[in-house]
């Protein structure tokens, strides 16, 4: 296992900058446990963890069953989804962390410097540890992915959140692993041996071999969903119904449907029911996401520019109807 976690470090190393070496990481059985590890390393029971709204929907369980209280940061719409530094303060009393997204799921937003400045402040002032879930940082459309470890005063509170799922295309394999410091690291080892015990050696060699095909093998696996959000930009581009949000990264979209007067939920329920296409409402995500859909880029670019169709196609009826 020392191979493959110096395998991890020295990816993250290359993209960061941050030195990172076998002791700053730990393997888990996917990117869920990780986040799950992660907040039982720096939440104690009773303990506030705060989390972005919009959510990935595993978050809240994986919060409440360290025993930690959730609290949620809204985001807004007009703002890309991205959360801001003045909202974080003003929910941070009493909390012990928190979890970020970048790029994100649901929205596909990528935080700026500026925005993970403003949360690496909004950490230190508050004393939170700060959870970041970066299981898509190898799907970015617009900009560079960030690691707010690399910020100053950030390596020693930031636990960082990878997978071989989304980059590699090994969602089945279940391998993740935690980022952070030596210190942490040791107790999430000791974790999970009173848990998963280990991840298995064959997936840990074949998540090797994969790792070790570099940079251009994630861009090749990447590159059907830069094409397929270059697809929607344009089919969507030159009306007014249907607005994608962020869109900066990541294999989602999030539909702004406000203008055709539904919420999220019922424009998600009527396209099933009469055009036969499976989105999900933004509701089901936090209510920041009220009024939008999420599409995942996940089908064939046939397909999908079908369904982009006739997703317009719905919204310009309900607006005539």
């Amino acid at each position: 296992m020392a191979g493959w976690r110096a395998a991890i470090a020295r990816r993250f190393e290359a993209r960061t900058g941050v030195p990172t070496g076998p002791e700053n990481v730990t393997v888990t059985a996917g990117g869920q446990a990780a986040l799950f590890a992660a907040h039982m390393a720096v939440c104690d029971p009773g303990d506030v963890a705060l989390m972005c709204d919009p959510f990935y929907t595993t978050y809240p369980g994986t919060i409440r069953a360290t025993g930690a209280a959730l609290r949620t940061v809204p985001t807004r719409s007009e703002a890309g989804f991205a959360p801001q530094r003045d909202d974080i303060r003003a929910r941070a009393e009493g909390a012990a962390s928190l979890l970020i997204n970048t790029p994100n799921n649901p929205t596909g937003a990528v935080y700026s410097l500026g925005v993970l400045s403003g949360i690496a402040d909004a950490c230190r002032e508050a004393d939170l540890w700060l959870i970041s879930d970066e299981v898509y940082d190898g799907q970015v459309w617009e900009g560079a992915h960030l690691s707010p470890r690399a910020l100053p005063g950030m390596e020693e509170r930031t636990l960082v959140i990878g997978s071989m799922s989304k980059t590699h295309a090994m969602t089945g394999s279940r391998l993740g692993w935690v980022i952070g410091p030596p210190e942490v690291i040791d107790g999430l080892i000791e974790l999970a041996h009173g848990t998963t015990y280990g991840v298995p050696g064959f997936i840990q060699d074949a998540a090797l071999a994969a790792l070790e095909l570099g940079p251009a093998f994630e861009d090749k696996i990447a590159a059907p969903f830069r094409r397929r959000r270059e697809i929607a930009l344009q089919g969507l581009a030159d009306q007014a119904l249907i607005r994608p949000v962020a869109s900066q990264g990541a294999m989602y979209m999030m539909l702004d449907v406000r203008a055709t007067g539904q919420s999220g939920a019922a424009f998600a329920e009527d396209l099933l029911e009469r055009r036969r296409i499976a989105v999900m409402p933004g509701e089901s995500f936090g209510t920041a996401a009220a009024g939008h859909i999420r599409v995942a880029m996940t089908v064939d670019d046939a397909a999908w520019e079908a369904a982009l169709k006739e997703i317009l196609s719905h919204a310009k009826e309900l607006c005539d109807a």
